[in-house]
């Protein structure tokens, strides 16, 4: 059984590594904000005080961060993971970045002695819970394959889509459409009400058709009961987005939903909705058009 390290332990990186503890792995677990990595000490993972600790001796190193700058930081900090990083370790990133930086992330990985693999997920807080996450890998085809095994126990699926990057081009390309679907039901949802519908019988017709979507029907609640908790934060499908849009001007391809999507989630996450659901773009939509 291999050694592993995972850090980050935010919304998705807690129950993720909760799953390999529950699967019978011993790991290794950093967080930055250390109290969020509290609750796996009594679920049998090692707490480490710094990246670099816990990468001493693994041989697997998971990565499930916030932000592209946050994972420079944990591998290549005075005291990140690259200071203490075995040879042949495989690092994992299953952060939302860039492709373009994730091919800068395996050079640098490669020159520290290690192999890296981008691993980002489709699927927010529920699904990572449940095991039924779909990874999304990028990397040399026998890193991945070492890596199936964990990937198994995290989620329903592993998608290997080719050289690194590729996972991370692929996990830009299913937020892109996510994001467009919620701004198309809070936009159908408004031009509902101001026709004079009712809310709740608008969201029995979406349920009752063929547009309804697996991501609606889990976030209908939220527009029956007006309550936001956060399953997928605004804030980070308006950076996703705006990463959508760098790859699309690097492409010179013209995205014109995923432009007028990425105006509104970061229009939303500026007037303060940041920490809500994607669900929540709606009421940016109400607000820009004076509604209550």
């Amino acid at each position: 059984m291999k050694n592993i390290a995972w850090i980050g332990t935010g919304h998705m990186g807690l129950p993720m590594a909760r799953n390999l503890l529950k699967a019978g792995y011993s790991l290794h677990v950093y967080n930055r904000t250390a109290e969020k990595a509290e609750p796996l000490r009594g679920e049998g993972a090692v707490i480490s005080g710094t990246a670099a600790e816990a990468a001493a001796e693994a041989d697997l190193i998971f990565l499930m961060l916030t932000k592209g700058e946050t994972v420079h930081e944990v591998l290549s900090g005075a005291e990140g993971v690259f200071a203490r990083i075995r040879p042949g370790a495989i690092v994992v990133n299953m952060s939302t970045i860039g492709p373009e930086e994730a091919k800068e992330l395996a050079r640098i990985t490669g020159e520290a002695g290690g192999i890296y693999v981008d691993a980002p997920v489709s699927g927010s807080v529920g699904p990572a819970q449940q095991a039924q996450l779909v990874i999304l890998a990028g990397g040399d085809s026998e890193a991945v394959e070492a890596c199936r095994p964990y990937f198994d126990k995290l989620g329903k699926a592993t998608i290997h889509f080719g050289d690194v990057g590729a996972g991370s081009s692929a996990k830009l390309a299913i937020n892109l459409l996510l994001g467009v679907v919620a701004q198309g039901v809070g936009e159908a949802l408004l031009f509902a009400e101001a026709s004079g519908l009712d809310r709740e019988l608008v969201l029995r017709m979406i349920s009752e058709s063929a547009v309804s979507t697996k991501l609606f029907e889990g976030k209908k609640e939220m527009y029956v009961k007006g309550e936001y908790p956060s399953a997928f934060m605004i804030s980070l499908v308006a950076k996703d987005l705006g990463l959508v849009a760098d790859e699309a001007r690097r492409a010179g391809v013209r995205l014109p939903l995923a432009e007028a999507a990425g105006e509104t989630y970061a229009a939303a996450d500026r007037s303060g909705k940041g920490a809500l659901d994607m669900a929540a773009v709606w009421l940016q939509l109400k607000e820009q058009e004076g509604g209550n």
